[in-house]
């Protein structure tokens, strides 16, 4: 398979995450890499969700190997991270469940293992700015991709692609906070996946670049119906066994703004400047 389209890159975008718990229970969700441009260059991370790198004994990030360039399909590479939670910088706000860890220590420490990553990330200049967030509707076709229920292609390293809509304006904060909803199936395992705004051009499917292609922001929650027919937004678990009992999930997902990992990044880089 040829790399050469949006969707297809998207494959090689995200990073599966697979924790052991401190209760011994394993769990995975999703991670993405993103390049962003500063006054001191372009630095790459990797994104996540904090509540899925919180609580962990144990975590790896699983990748495709690279040759001549190229991917390895099903060439796996997990690579495991010491002290797990404290790899990752947290959002200087604790209500934000964002993460963030630099590419460059992960990628050196697989290479003196002898082993390339592949991967394409990216770029943080894909973000709406406010302009762009009042010209788009109400109503937009967006994509995400991650392992919902920790289901993957694993014979060749391939996360899942699904789609859906925008079910509030990205212009408009959800409850005043730099979020908006999904009228999308979020499953166990979809926390910390990326979401787009995505509208190919009709009928030109293997085309690079699309009618609409945004960074939208990030999984991390989704409603739940209770018993007393309430709807609340609770952290997409990384296993099913996280989900909230006597209450049933409901086909709404709770998406973080892009601008918020801009944020993030920022402090991170305000942090560790020379």
């Amino acid at each position: 398979m040829e790399i050469n389209s949006i969707t297809k890159k998207l494959l090689f975008n995200t990073v599966r995450v697979d924790t052991v718990m401190d209760d011994g229970s394993e769990a995975s969700g999703t991670a993405f890499v993103i390049n962003h441009t500063h006054s001191r260059g372009t630095t790459t991370f990797i994104v996540t969700n904090r509540h899925l790198v919180e609580g962990v004994r144990q975590g790896g990030l699983v990748f495709t190997q690279k040759r001549g360039g190229q991917p390895l399909f099903g060439q796996r590479f997990q690579l495991n991270i010491d002290d797990f939670p404290h790899a990752w910088f947290m959002h200087p706000d604790a209500e934000v469940d964002l993460a963030i860890v630099p590419m460059r220590p992960l990628e050196q420490a697989a290479r003196d293992q002898g082993v390339e990553l592949y991967y394409h990330a990216i770029d943080s200049r894909l973000a709406p700015d406010a302009a762009t967030q009042r010209a788009l509707d109400a109503l937009e076709d967006i994509l995400f991709v991650g392992y919902p229920n920790g289901v993957w292609d694993q014979t060749n390293l391939m996360p899942i692609l699904r789609r859906g809509t925008t079910a509030t304006p990205m212009a408009l904060d959800f409850e005043g906070r730099k979020e908006f909803l999904i009228d999308a199936a979020v499953y166990p395992g979809s926390s910390g996946s990326p979401v787009f705004i995505y509208q190919p051009e009709t009928g030109r499917a293997t085309q690079t670049v699309g009618k609409k292609f945004l960074f939208a922001g990030v999984i991390a929650a989704v409603f739940f119906r209770e018993e007393t027919n309430q709807l609340v937004p609770v952290p997409v678990p990384g296993n099913i066994q996280g989900t909230v009992m006597g209450s049933e999930m409901i086909d709404l997902g709770l998406v973080i703004k892009a601008q918020a990992v801009i944020d993030l990044i920022n402090a991170y880089l305000e942090k560790w400047r020379d």
